[in-house]
């Protein structure tokens, strides 16, 4: 027969998730994935971090900006937690100076998009720093070198069964991080033509795909990192720039032109935090009145990222939704099976 395979919508597959893991491209995908949280592992442990385990019931929201889920506490109101952010930090307050976890993470966001979930795994980091904040950039970057020459080497067989269904290369990456500033990026997005006003917004997934080609071209590289985002754009615990607060110490990490993970340098002052959170409209509540305790009695000053399990196998196999790199992937349309 000129057609051997049936085609299958994908939401008629994702009904009979368990009979569509069978395929074996499918089933390599859920190999790679666990692959990429064993490497994720390996390589912090080797760099002297622990693993934690944060609560996913809190009180309060842990970032301003995405919505959450609310279930009932006893009486009170509980959220399903974005992400472990404030209990990352708290960590770092009880001397656990490099800490990480894998962990489920909860967003209310009503995204019908290929590369959104309202439930995916969350690859959390966060450590003390001494000087700077590049520290924290070198140690994501040598943990992402990590995982992809491990992937390309011991798991060259699941790699070669996904490939034969779905066409993607190994992803170029440089030897030290490539770190781009905010106003490069500015000039480079301008001079692709995008209009970029007062250079303060965020960057769209148009903008995001010229940027990683456009550093592709000049870099050699698949990865990159882009630093010093507006302050406006970024959560409340991020640490403004010394240098200029309309910027902040904060940073998005790129495969192929698309954003796999958000990092920044937390601010660990008590007073500047609450000075942000008034800025910023948000009521210090009291999910946030321990985290703000856990400063006053001193805490070193610290960075960290959070990265996106199912989009980095997304946008490292070239599927072409997210969803495929999820067991059982949770959309606003979908909480079965």
């Amino acid at each position: 027969t000129d057609r051997p395979f049936p085609r299958l919508g994908q939401e008629l597959r994702l009904d009979h998730r368990w009979m569509d893991l069978r395929a074996p491209a499918n089933n390599a995908i859920m190999r790679v994935q666990s692959a990429i949280c064993q490497l994720f592992r390996e390589s912090l442990y080797s760099q002297g971090f622990i693993e934690i385990h944060t609560p996913k019931l809190i009180a309060g929201e842990s970032e301003s900006g995405a919505g959450v889920f609310t279930t009932d506490y006893f009486g009170t109101t509980a959220c399903l937690a974005q992400s472990p952010q404030l209990y990352k930090q708290m960590a770092i307050s009880s001397d656990l100076d490099r800490v990480f976890e894998i962990g489920p993470v909860f967003r209310a966001e009503n995204s019908n998009t290929r590369r959104h979930l309202c439930e995916f795994t969350g690859l959390d980091l966060e450590m003390a720093i001494d000087d700077h904040y590049m520290e924290t950039l070198e140690v994501i970057h040598s943990m992402f070198k990590h995982i992809f020459e491990g992937l390309e080497t011991r798991w060259a067989k699941e790699l070669a069964v996904i490939r034969t269904q779905y066409e993607s290369e190994p992803v170029a990456f440089t030897d030290e991080p490539c770190v781009l500033h905010w106003p490069e990026a500015m000039e480079i997005l301008k001079e692709e033509g995008f209009d970029m006003g007062d250079e303060m917004g965020d960057l769209n997934g148009a903008m995001e795909l010229a940027l990683g080609a456009a550093v592709k071209k000049k870099y050699g590289t698949d990865f990159f990192m882009l630093d010093k985002y507006p302050a406006e754009i970024r959560p409340f615990y991020t640490m403004p720039c010394p240098e200029n607060d309309k910027f902040s110490n904060s940073y998005d990490i790129f495969i192929r032109g698309q954003e796999i993970c958000s990092g920044a340098q937390r601010c660990h002052d008590p007073d500047l935090v609450v000075k942000i959170l008034e800025q910023k409209g948000i009521e210090a509540g009291d999910g946030l009145k321990s985290y703000i305790d856990s400063f006053k009695h001193g805490v070193s000053p610290h960075a960290g990222a959070g990265i996106g399990l199912e989009r980095v196998v997304f946008l490292y196999l070239g599927l072409d939704n997210v969803r495929k790199a999820s067991m059982f992937p949770r959309d606003p349309n979908r909480c079965t099976p």
